[in-house]
């Protein structure tokens, strides 16, 4: 029996604020990749992953002048020659596609009270549960692969990131919230000591502050202070006793990002690296975590932002041709994607949070058109104009299908 009322549902989460409908073609689609006992999937760093890939990914980032051939080399051979055999290659389960299965999945039990949806949410949730990273505070989650992010930056396969734990955080939060259960509680408040105690400071002054991407003193990344800040606004309704303790370190979360805005609205990724790019899908989760973060504790001036931010995404983002959202407006490197999932299906998520019915048809309509075909999905769209990456869960599937959940 469900725990909220009709009119509950609405009100309760904020991803159903537009009036775009959910349809039973994506309906069937989130079925199909939703309703699975496992998720393993191929996956666009599948190259980076191989034993010469992550060499040649650490050179490139060590030297980019001797890494561009080795690295521009082993990027055509992935998209034009081993796209779709994946000789070398293995699936995975990836705690993020775990995660957003889980919040779709309970979106839909929201909306129809079928409970093969709770009973597939729970066993994601499950799954999150027991495939925690090791050694650390508390329950935390990454990418589940060694990922050389950058000169001096690598990450092993258990290193837990601050960027993807929301989003197990999230689907156990909104579990919570539905059925009124206290089972994940206390999975919850064990979240909330590594936020506390393995994350660490990169910047604080009085107003400020920023907080790792992983647990070291590695890179401040605009994204990750506002996954931050949303996880901590997340947190305050499990520890009401900390809620001031909790409202400060938001406030100067927030603080950080409104000062990190450039004048245009956007963002860098990393903000203190003059070198950094600007793209679509990073930004929007910028923009997504600071309105979901002012519907829990009002920040002042975090609709301004997001307005500015939300229109520098629609003006310079924007394919008038496609009605497609493009990867970069400032780009560090080589890119052979012409556009790509991931950033279309958070615009439409962003958009559907913002209630911009009219753009959220659109988008659909367009991702439908460009990325869908048959009972396929493709994460990219390359400079020739050919479909690549088919049913890739964590990049983009997933985002996709929890942005189409998000429709009343």
């Amino acid at each position: 029996m469900l725990a909220y009322t009709q009119a509950e549902r609405v009100n309760k989460s904020s991803s159903l604020a537009s009036n775009a409908i959910l349809n039973e073609r994506d309906l069937d689609l989130i079925d199909r990749f939703c309703l699975t006992s496992t998720l393993t999937t191929y996956d666009p760093y599948d190259v980076w992953k191989t034993p010469m890939g992550l060499k040649v990914k650490e050179l490139f980032n060590s030297s980019r002048v001797l890494g561009a051939a080795p690295a521009l080399g082993f990027t055509l051979a992935d998209q034009l020659i081993n796209n779709r055999s994946r000789i070398g290659y293995k699936k995975q389960e990836y705690p993020i596609a775990r995660g957003l299965a889980a919040q779709t999945l309970l979106h839909l039990y929201i909306k129809t009270g079928n409970t093969k949806y709770l009973g597939a949410a729970e066993s994601n949730l499950e799954w999150l549960r027991l495939n925690v990273c090791k050694g650390y505070s508390g329950a935390c989650w990454g990418l589940g692969f060694k990922w050389p992010a950058g000169k001096g930056v690598i990450y092993d396969a258990n290193t837990p990131h601050v960027t993807h734990t929301p989003y197990a955080l999230e689907a156990f939060h909104l579990y919570t919230q539905i059925t009124k259960s206290t089972k994940y509680v206390e999975t919850i408040k064990s979240c909330f000591l590594f936020y506390e105690n393995d994350l660490q400071v990169m910047y604080e002054d009085d107003d400020s502050m920023a907080v790792s991407y992983g647990p070291f003193r590695d890179r401040i990344v605009t994204n990750a202070v506002a996954y931050a800040m949303y996880s901590y606004a997340l947190f305050r309704s499990y520890f009401p006793e900390k809620k001031t303790y909790l409202d400060q370190k938001i406030q100067k979360l927030f603080s950080f990002i409104k000062t990190k805005q450039l004048d245009d609205g956007s963002w860098l990724y990393s903000p203190d690296d003059e070198h950094s790019f600007i793209d679509c899908f990073h930004s929007c989760f910028v923009m997504k975590n600071l309105w979901k973060t002012n519907q829990i504790l009002q920040l002042n001036g975090a609709k301004d932002l997001v307005t500015k931010g939300y229109d520098y995404l629609n003006q310079n983002f924007l394919d008038k041709n496609t009605g497609l959202y493009k990867r970069f407006t400032k780009s560090n490197k080589l890119s052979l994607v012409k556009f790509d999932l991931y950033d279309n299906a958070e615009v439409l998520s962003l958009a559907n949070v913002l209630g911009d019915v009219k753009r959220v048809e659109g988008l659909r309509a367009s991702i439908r058109k460009y990325f869908v075909a048959g009972k396929s999905v493709y994460s990219v769209i390359d400079f020739i104009g050919v479909k690549r990456n088919r049913n890739m869960l964590r990049w983009a599937v997933m985002p996709y299908l929890h942005a189409l959940s998000s429709f009343k």
